[in-house]
């Protein structure tokens, strides 16, 4: 049997046959607990029970309990009782667990994880040849997890996730495409297709919105567009109908006129009268996949014949982002243009457009310079000119 070594304002220490010491408290519900190890000195689990009493003082006691729960168990719940995640993200998540967290980190305990050991699973997944932009996302997603055990479950005091920097995608630079080249690949698309490329390209449109365009969403007397849904692939369920990605993405956009000239072409010419006809379907009616975009239009054909082989159909959005951003517009205008919640993605457009402008200006004063400079050495020609006329004209009078 143990042997009881005195007692103490808060909590007990008492040998055990092996000769060790074990350390006991109550935890604030009063139940008692055991310290996670036993202690070669009885000194050692004394210090133990000092700390553990400071820390339920300061409200930083965890119960070690349930820190116990394994990073793969906890991650799993995590997913499952996220409020309002779409679909598409429930997959994303996942992927990311099962590929990159779960491998790795799945089986560690909470109360074990730590900062150097997040540090040394990222430095993994970039060794194993994981991109940065993909080891990026899946530190945000274990950065979350670790965020709802310490704010909303109490489990952790500190979130581990604590590299700088380990966030950022540092995706490259996407193109932009000029105007020219915009209507280049709507005049080298199929027909039936013409359309879609500018309604997304000056609608400033997700794949998924529009997609899940419908005739009654189209308003060509006033040349507006209405997202009111969009459509999300799901693998192992195919094409589901819901709401757009965000809040702030049920929103109205006004065409140009060229372009609404071109959707009423369209309309008149490939959609059937019934409201919820969709806009852009396959030849055979039915939706278009995303991945069936090279096959229909042949996607890689085209871009290539405009200059642009790498060009993704995401950037025909990115490029209305940027033509809308260069005409001035201000930040609230393009968030509810692009149907954006954060400022964010708005701002970039802006500093983006900004730094262009300053290019341009820095051009134009180079220009300005060196007319200047020519300028002046034409002067100082003329003048050198002029005097030698003159002392000329004054020799020959001699």
């Amino acid at each position: 049997m143990a042997n009881k070594e005195g007692h103490r304002r808060f909590g007990n220490v008492r040998k055990l046959p092996s000769g060790r010491y074990q350390a006991r408290y109550p935890g604030p519900d009063g139940r008692m607990r055991n310290a996670p190890e036993t202690f070669a000195r009885k000194s050692d689990a004394d210090r133990y029970l000092t700390l553990v009493e400071a820390q339920m003082v300061r409200r930083e006691w965890v119960d070690p309990d349930l820190a116990k729960v394994k990073l793969d168990d906890y991650a799993r719940r995590w997913i499952e009782q996220r409020p309002n995640l779409r679909p598409r993200t429930v997959h994303l998540y996942g992927w990311l667990l099962e590929k990159h967290i779960v491998p790795y980190l799945g089986g560690t305990e909470l109360g074990r994880l730590d900062t150097p050991m997040v540090r040394d699973w990222r430095a993994e997944l970039l060794g194993n040849g994981v991109s940065v932009s993909m080891a990026a996302k899946a530190y945000r997603l274990l950065r979350a997890v670790l965020m709802t055990a310490v704010k909303e479950d109490q489990i952790l005091t500190r979130n581990p996730c604590q590299i700088p920097g380990a966030d950022q995608e540092k995706a490259a630079e996407r193109p932009v495409l000029t105007l020219a080249q915009v209507f280049k690949l709507a005049d080298i698309v199929p027909p039936r297709y013409r359309a879609l490329v500018l309604v997304t390209t000056f609608g400033c449109l997700r794949w998924g919105e529009v997609s899940a365009l419908q005739r009654q969403d189209i308003d060509t007397t006033a040349g507006t567009i209405r997202i009111r849904q969009a459509y999300t692939e799901q693998r192992g369920v195919g094409l589901v109908l819901g709401p757009p990605k965000s809040r702030a993405g049920r929103r109205t956009v006004t065409l140009p006129p060229a372009v609404v000239e071109v959707v009423r072409d369209h309309l008149a010419a490939e959609v059937d009268d019934h409201p919820d006809a969709f806009v852009f379907t396959t030849e055979s009616g039915r939706p278009i996949w995303r991945g069936n975009l090279n096959k229909i239009i042949a996607w890689k054909a085209s871009v290539s014949r405009i200059g642009q082989p790498n060009l993704h159909f995401h950037d025909l959005r990115h490029t209305g982002n940027t033509l809308a951003a260069r005409t001035g517009a201000s930040t609230r205008d393009l968030m509810a243009r692009m149907g954006h919640d954060s400022p964010q993605a708005a701002l970039i457009y802006q500093h983006a457009t900004a730094e262009a402008d300053r290019a341009i200006a820095q051009a134009l004063h180079e220009a300005v310079r060196a007319d200047r400079k020519k300028g002046k050495k034409s002067d100082a020609n003329g003048k050198r000119k002029d005097k030698a006329g003159k002392k000329s004209k004054k020799d020959s009078g001699r």
